[in-house]
C-alpha cells in the first residue's frame, strides 16, 4: 500500500516544521478509512475521528498541520512573535504567557509543537517584538519583552539589557504626608482618610507604596507604616504597548528602534544600540495599540488607538497629536494595511481610515471581535486583515471583502502569521482554553474577494429609522413638483460639466503618462524613487514592481530627463531585466550636481515600451539642494 502525503508538500518540507509524525498518521488514517469504506461497505462508522477534522479540506486553503487543546498556552497576539533567533534559517515562534489561574507569566519559545525553552517573568507580558539592533555579522534578530515597567532584550535566546522606564515625581501632597509620618506627626488612620482624599481628587496617580498601605486592614497599618516611613517615594509607570520602527532604511533586515506605550500617556522611541530615549511624545489617554510607518531618521507616521476611544496620529517632528479619529466604541485592535488603518471595535464592527482621520468603509461582524493581525503573503503581494471571533471563526478581509473564513473547535484569543519553521506561510492560533492550533496554507492557495460569502450583505435586512414628515419636509416637497423640471436642468448640467472636466484631466494625465501606475491592464506596472545623499553626488534608486498576479513583463527601458547645465548622469538610459510579479526591483543610478549656486531643479523618470514612443508611466523627482556644494 503506497501512502502519499497530500497538500502539494514533500514529505522534507512537513518535517521542516517538525510535524511530519502528526501529517504521515493523519495520511495513514485517512487512507486506511477510505480503503476500509471500499473493501468494506458495511463496516461500523464508530470509529474515532481525529481533532481537528476539517470539513471539507480537498477545497479549503489551509493544511491543518497541528492542534493541540491541551498546549497551555494563554496570551494575546502582541505577545507573539515569528524569529529566526539563532540565524540557522529555522524560525521559532516567541510566546509571552500570561500564566492564568496563579500561575507565574513565562517566556516560551516554541520549535515546530514542542515547547525548547521557557523561562519565569517578573511581571505580566504587554507585548513581545523582534528586531535587529546592529549590522555586524552575524544578523541574529534580538527579542524584546516588555513587562512591567522593563524591556528586557534577549541575543540567542540569553538576557542581553534591562531597560527600564524613568521614574515619575511623586505627588508633593503625598510626599508631605508621609514625610509627617515619618516624624510621627499624623496616626495611620489620619494617613489613610489624607492619601484616599487625593486619590480621589489628584490627576497624577498614587505611588505603588501609598496604594498598598490603602489596601491594608486596620490593624496592620501600623507596622506598615513603621516599616517603609523611612522609604523615599518612588512612582513607576508600567508600559501598556510595543512595536518596531525602521531606523534609516525600509529594508527589511534593517535596524529597527522600539517604540513604547506607557500608562502615564507617552510614547518613547529608544536607540536600539544604547537603549537611550531618542523622541518622546505626549498623548491625551493611555495608547493600548500602535501602528507605524516609515523610517525614524527620515519620516514616519505613528498611529495610537487610545482607551479613550480615540486614535490619534503623529508625525515625526510632533510632539502632540496631528490627527484625532473619534471612534463610536472602544478599539479591540489596530492594523495598518497599505495606507489604510482598519480598527476593530467593540460594536462588532470593522471600520477602514485614512491616516487623515477619513472613513473609507466600514464592515459588520456575526460576533464580538477578540483578536486582530496582519496577514502578508510576500509572494503574492497580499495583506490582509484576521480577525478572530467569538463564535470560532476566524475571517480573513482585504479593505471590506471577504477572502477566507477558517472554522476553529474553540474561540481564538491570539493570531500570527508568517515564517515558522521552514514553512513561508504559516498561520498560529491559540484558543480561550489555551490549545494550539497551527495551519499551512498551500502554496496553490489564491485568495478571491467574496469567495467565502454568498447572498446579499447583513446590512441589506436592516430596517431605516425614517423621521417623521415635518413642515420643512412638506414645503421642499412642494418646491420640488413646482420647479422639478429646471431644477433637474441645473442638476443635469453641473453633472454633466464635472465629468467633462474630469474626462479631460484623465486623457491629460494618460497622454503625458504623469502616473506613478500603469493605467493599462496590459502593462500593469508601479514606479516610485527614493534620493539619498547631501550632495554633490546623490543616489537615485527607482523602485519598479510588475503588479500583475502571474504574467511577467519583459523589454522596458528607463530614460531619466534632466537639465544637463545642473546634473549630470553616468547612466541616463538603461535596460530593465525581467520583472516577476510581486517583486520589487531596484535600480540605481548615481546624480551629479553641476551647480555650485544650491540650484535643484526636477529630474523626470520615464518608463518605456520598446518600440514605442510613448512612455508607460512616470514619475517627476524634486532633487534636494546639494548641502555639500553650499557649505563648500
Amino acid at each position: 500500500m503506497c501512502i502519499c502525503v497530500s497538500g502539494g508538500r514533500s514529505v522534507s518540507q512537513w518535517r521542516s516544521l517538525d510535524l511530519y509524525p502528526d501529517v504521515l498518521y493523519l495520511t495513514f488514517r485517512v487512507t486506511c478509512t477510505s480503503l476500509l469504506k471500499v473493501f468494506f461497505p458495511f463496516h461500523g462508522t464508530h470509529s474515532p475521528t481525529l481533532s481537528p477534522t476539517p470539513s471539507n479540506e480537498a477545497n479549503s486553503k489551509w493544511l491543518d498541520a497541528h492542534y493541540d487543546p491541551m498546549a497551555n498556552i494563554h496570551t494575546f497576539s502582541a505577545c507573539l512573535a515569528l524569529a529566526d533567533l539563532h540565524g540557522d534559517g529555522e524560525y521559532k515562534l516567541v510566546v509571552g504567557d500570561l500564566g492564568p489561574g496563579g500561575q507565574q507569566p513565562r517566556l516560551k519559545v516554541l520549535k515546530g509543537p514542542l515547547v525548547m525553552t521557557e523561562s519565569p517573568l517578573p511581571a505580566l507580558p504587554a507585548a513581545a517584538a523582534t528586531f535587529l539592533m546592529e549590522q555586524h555579522e552575524p544578523r541574529t534578530p534580538a527579542l524584546a519583552l516588555a513587562s512591567g515597567p522593563c524591556v528586557y532584550v534577549y541575543k540567542n535566546l540569553r538576557p542581553y539589557f534591562k531597560f527600564s522606564l524613568p521614574q515619575l515625581p511623586p505627588n508633593p501632597l503625598e510626599q508631605d504626608l508621609w514625610n509627617q509620618a515619618k516624624e510621627d506627626r499624623i496616626d495611620p488612620l489620619t494617613l489613610k482618610e489624607m492619601l484616599e482624599s487625593i486619590r480621589e481628587t489628584a490627576e497624577e496617580p498614587l505611588s505603588v507604596q501609598s496604594l498598598r498601605f490603602l489596601q491594608l486592614e486596620l490593624s496592620e497599618m501600623e507596622a506598615f507604616v513603621n516599616q517603609h516611613k523611612s522609604n523615599s517615594i518612588k512612582r513607576q509607570t508600567v508600559i501598556t504597548t510595543m512595536t518596531t520602527l525602521k531606523k534609516n532604511l525600509a529594508d527589511e533586515d534593517a535596524v529597527s528602534c522600539l517604540v513604547l506605550g506607557t500608562e502615564n500617556k507617552e510614547l518613547l522611541v529608544l536607540d536600539p544600540e544604547a537603549f537611550t530615549i531618542l523622541a518622546k511624545m505626549s498623548l491625551p489617554s493611555v495608547p493600548v495599540f500602535l501602528e507605524v510607518s516609515g523610517q525614524f531618521d527620515v519620516e514616519f507616521r505613528l498611529a495610537a488607538a487610545c482607551r479613550n476611544g480615540n486614535i490619534y496620529i503623529l508625525r515625526r517632528d510632533s510632539k502632540h497629536p496631528k490627527y484625532c479619529i473619534e471612534l463610536s466604541a472602544q478599539p479591540v485592535g489596530l492594523i495598518r494595511v497599505h495606507k489604510v488603518l482598519v480598527v476593530g471595535s467593540t460594536q462588532d464592527s470593522l471600520h477602514g481610515f485614512t491616516h487623515k482621520g477619513k472613513k473609507l468603509w466600514t464592515v459588520q461582524m456575526p460576533a464580538a471581535i477578540l483578536t486582530m493581525n496582519l496577514l502578508e503573503q510576500h509572494s503574492r503581494g497580499l495583506q490582509a486583515v484576521m480577525t478572530g471571533l467569538a463564535n470560532g471563526e476566524v475571517r480573513i478581509y482585504r479593505d471590506k471583502a471577504l477572502l477566507n473564513v477558517i472554522h476553529t473547535p474553540d474561540a481564538v484569543t491570539s493570531l500570527c502569521f508568517g515564517r515558522y519553521g521552514r514553512e513561508d506561510n504559516t498561520l498560529i492560533m491559540t484558543t480561550r482554553g489555551g490549545g494550539l492550533i497551527i495551519k499551512i496554507l498551500k502554496r496553490t492557495a489564491v485568495f478571491v474577494e467574496g469567495g467565502s460569502e454568498v447572498g446579499p450583505p447583513p446590512a441589506q435586512a436592516m430596517k431605516l429609522n425614517v423621521p417623521r414628515k415635518t413642515r420643512l419636509y412638506v414645503d421642499q416637497t412642494l418646491r420640488e413638483r413646482e420647479a422639478g423640471t429646471a431644477m433637474h436642468r441645473a442638476f443635469q448640467t453641473d453633472l454633466y460639466l464635472l465629468r467633462l472636466r474630469a474626462a479631460r484631466a484623465y486623457l491629460q494625465a494618460l497622454e503625458s503618462s504623469l502616473s506613478p501606475m500603469s493605467a493599462t491592464a496590459r502593462e500593469p506596472l508601479k514606479l516610485h524613487a527614493v534620493v539619498q545623499g547631501l550632495g554633490p553626488t546623490f543616489k537615485l534608486t527607482l523602485h519598479l514592481q510588475n503588479t500583475s498576479t502571474a504574467r511577467p513583463v519583459l523589454g522596458l527601458l528607463v530614460c531619466c530627463l534632466y537639465n544637463e547645465a545642473l546634473y549630470s548622469l553616468p547612466r541616463a538610459f538603461f535596460k530593465v531585466p525581467l520583472l516577476v510579479p510581486g517583486l520589487n526591483y531596484p535600480l540605481e543610478t548615481f546624480v551629479e550636481s553641476l551647480s555650485n549656486k544650491g540650484i535643484s531643479d526636477i529630474i523626470k523618470v520615464l518608463v518605456l515600451r520598446e518600440g514605442q514612443s510613448a512612455p508607460l508611466l512616470s514619475a517627476h523627482v524634486n532633487m534636494p539642494g546639494s548641502e555639500g556644494l553650499a557649505a563648500a
